[in-house]
């Protein structure tokens, strides 16, 4: 530690950090510090107490309205010197800078949560997208509900983080949410200057590729005969059969449907990458289509009070139960321990098992592709090493006629 110099912001900017961020605090002026983003970008900040709680401000960026070294240390000292006095620097930034919501009152995380759903994700994200960021955001409601927007800090969001750490996957989407609704905080809304998800490290993912073996296939089959809604088990069929997504199967309807030529017409609004994808059907999809009994219109997997039915998530969870595919978890309710279900399986994870077992049976990674809508090649790679299996078989082929050979009279 030593005093922060013109010199030390110069090398924090010259030499910024792989990812995240790194802080200098000052041997001085106890709080002051500089802090370099991996984007190379220098501020000037100070860390203090008010009132018990830590809080962090950020006094300016170094080069940017000629904050300097020194001059950053002066302002530094006069906010101490304020703090020592009973005001909150950044209390008085929000009187200046955040406007009142509509009750006069500072706006809350959750007035945030609403304007972003209703003014952003309700006019650009599908349904199914709306319900998942409304799935995230319930968990840091849980949190943050009446925070001032304003008072979240970078050291909250780390907090939330930790908190989520035994789901990377989810924590980082939450994270990326969390970012989005900032970032129009702050540069559209204007409920602060600063986006407090900016620096904050993602964690590292690793592809989820988990896939069922033809014993699993084979009782998840006998279950779905015996399921007593046939509809949901066409469902999963369907899924199975084609690969498709749980989303555009739920969503699809009998006009997409092309059975004389075997086509799937998806339209691009149910297609994650929103462009219109034709498929082939096979056989047995086609079989499956006409067991149903086509419609000229209408959804396909009909919902309890009309429309389309929005998910089957229960009855996924009551077939992989009958087929051995589930896993008791029991926890303590109100009066009694009750057990519940998890299913060792996903919905998602019969995509992951067709694409499998297509590569695996020696069909190319750009068919495969194809079949599945992936715009891009370089998604469908994940699946490159069950090729291997397919080699396997072919160089089997000539290892039987080695086997085999026999001496010619």
């Amino acid at each position: 530690m030593s005093k922060i110099t013109e010199s030390t912001a110069k090398r924090l900017q010259n030499n910024p950090p792989a990812s995240g961020q790194t802080i200098e605090w000052d041997s001085d002026l106890k709080g002051f510090g500089v802090r370099v983003t991996a984007n190379g970008v220098v501020a000037f900040i100070l860390s203090y107490r008010f009132e018990g709680e830590k809080k962090r401000y950020t006094i300016g960026r170094y080069g940017e309205d000629q904050w300097s070294a020194a001059a950053a240390r002066k302002k530094a000292g006069e906010l101490k010197i304020g703090i020592d006095a009973g005001i909150d620097p950044l209390a008085e930034r929000k009187k200046k800078k955040v406007p009142p919501s509509a009750e006069g009152t500072e706006p809350t995380f959750a007035d945030l949560a609403k304007k972003y759903l209703v003014e952003h994700a309700g006019q650009h994200k599908r349904a199914s997208s709306i319900r998942n960021d409304k799935s995230k955001l319930d968990g840091v409601l849980a949190r943050w509900n009446d925070l001032s927007i304003a008072a979240i800090s970078q050291d909250d969001v780390e907090k939330l983080k930790r908190d989520l750490q035994a789901t990377p996957i989810q924590a980082n989407r939450t994270l990326a949410l969390l970012s989005k609704m900032f970032n129009l905080a702050s540069l559209k809304w204007h409920y602060r200057p600063d986006n407090p998800v900016k620096g904050v490290q993602r964690f590292k993912e690793v592809p989820r590729e988990v896939h069922l073996e033809n014993e699993q296939v084979a009782a998840l089959k006998q279950a779905l005969d015996n399921y007593r809604d046939q509809n949901a088990s066409d469902a999963i069929r369907l899924l199975l059969l084609t690969g498709a997504r749980e989303s555009e199967a739920l969503k699809s309807d009998w006009t997409e449907f092309d059975l004389k030529r075997g086509i799937w017409h998806k339209p691009r609004r149910h297609m994650k990458a929103d462009e219109p994808h034709h498929v082939p059907l096979s056989e047995d999809a086609v079989a499956l289509l006409r067991k149903m009994k086509p419609q000229k219109s209408g959804p396909l997997f009909p919902g309890a009070n009309g429309g389309y039915r929005v998910t089957i998530r229960k009855p996924w969870i009551q077939i992989c139960r009958a087929a051995g595919l589930a896993t008791a978890v029991e926890k303590m309710g109100k009066r009694r321990r009750i057990t519940r279900y998890k299913p060792n399986f996903h919905i998602h994870d019969l995509r992951h098992t067709y694409a499998s077992w297509l590569v695996s049976n020696g069909v190319e990674l750009y068919d495969v592709s194809k079949l599945l809508g992936h715009s891009r090649i370089a998604t469908t790679e994940r699946y490159a090493h069950h090729a291997d299996e397919s080699l396997r078989k072919a160089t089997n082929v000539f290892g039987g006629l080695f086997r085999n050979a026999e001496a010619t009279q």
